[in-house]
């Protein structure tokens, strides 16, 4: 006589046999839950509680993961094939309708209250703290960073006087193709060190005056900490202009008027800082027809002058209408 393996469905079944493995499931089916939740829930002993979530974890009715000290469980509802589906649907049904399974649901509801009541205490005595404990855990102002993620996927940006290489590094996993151009052999080493294996950045030689691209072949262009370098803005901004397609952005990132005339010396700057106004000024100038600048918040710890942003926009003129 042959013997035949033991379909899955029947292990499936065995496991569900059992009403308190039942309702622990029928728990775990819309939320994720730590052992000491479940007791609360289910009013069991802790080794009860893992008794059965071993079984049914066995039967792959649940999975769990590692969150801290204790580990948080779950119905493994996509995990499960069509026939398991329906298993637990029949089963479900007829358990929704016992007075013990309501009350576990009523429990369910209870805990995660207490959770969000615990986040809420956190927050009560943590505002005051909230900013520098956020630096300590994830560094100064890392949200600045994350807002890179809302470029356009389909842009070709253009990173005017790269140096390093650093922010094309950051933008590229957002978009189409960066285009890091500087005119330093130096830091074009850098940059192509850092870029190495980056299927979508190109490294380029050319000055901001005459950058090596073509017109109208990007959709957004930085100058970040570049202007001081330069002795007229108002031919870099316009050779910016020049590559940017209609609609094209630039973001121009850079230092407001300071004090450090060391800066001439140490750094070769040319300029030290600019007031927005001036830019918007310089901006126009270059063919610009919408331009909005404003300081940026003071990063903690830094020692050099403050920052202000522009945003130069060259849009698309329509017919009957006026650029503002």
């Amino acid at each position: 006589m042959n013997t035949l393996a033991t379909p899955a469905v029947f292990d499936r079944l065995a496991a569900l046999s059992d009403a308190t493995r039942a309702r622990l499931l029928a728990c775990l089916e819309r939320h994720e839950l730590t052992v000491g939740e479940l007791q609360d829930v289910l009013q069991l002993p802790q080794a009860n509680v893992s008794r059965h979530l071993k079984t049914l974890a066995e039967a792959g009715w649940v999975a769990s993961r590692e969150a801290g000290p204790s580990n948080r469980y779950r119905m493994a509802a996509r995990e499960l094939d069509a026939g398991a589906r329906r298993l637990w649907h029949s089963v479900r049904d007829e358990l929704s309708r016992h007075p013990a399974s309501q009350r576990d649901l009523a429990r369910v509801h209870e805990v995660i209250a207490r959770r969000h009541s615990k986040s809420q205490e956190f927050f009560a005595t943590a505002a005051g703290q909230w900013d520098r404990l956020r630096s300590e855990l994830y560094g100064a102002r890392p949200e600045l960073f994350a807002l890179i993620g809302l470029l356009d996927a389909r842009w070709t940006v253009a990173d005017l006087g790269c140096g390093t290489g650093q922010l094309a590094e950051a933008m590229a996993p957002f978009v189409r193709r960066v285009i890091a151009v500087d005119e330093s052999p130096a830091m074009l080493r850098a940059a192509s060190a850092r870029l190495q294996g980056v299927a979508n950045a190109d490294v380029k030689e050319g000055a901001l005056e005459q950058l090596p691209l073509r017109a109208h072949s990007a959709d957004v262009a930085v100058l970040s900490l570049v202007l001081p370098y330069v002795a007229d803005p108002v031919a870099v901004l316009t050779e910016a202009r020049r590559i940017l397609r209609r609609d094209g952005k630039l973001l121009v990132v850079d230092m407001l008027p300071h004090e450090h005339d060391d800066y001439r010396q140490t750094m070769g700057h040319l300029w030290l800082g600019f007031e927005p106004s001036r830019v918007q000024e310089w901006a126009r100038a270059a063919g610009f027809t919408a331009v909005r600048a404003h300081p940026l918040p003071a990063s903690p710890g830094a020692k050099g002058p403050s920052l202000f942003a522009a945003v130069l926009t060259t849009l698309a003129r329509r017919a009957g209408k006026k650029v503002p």
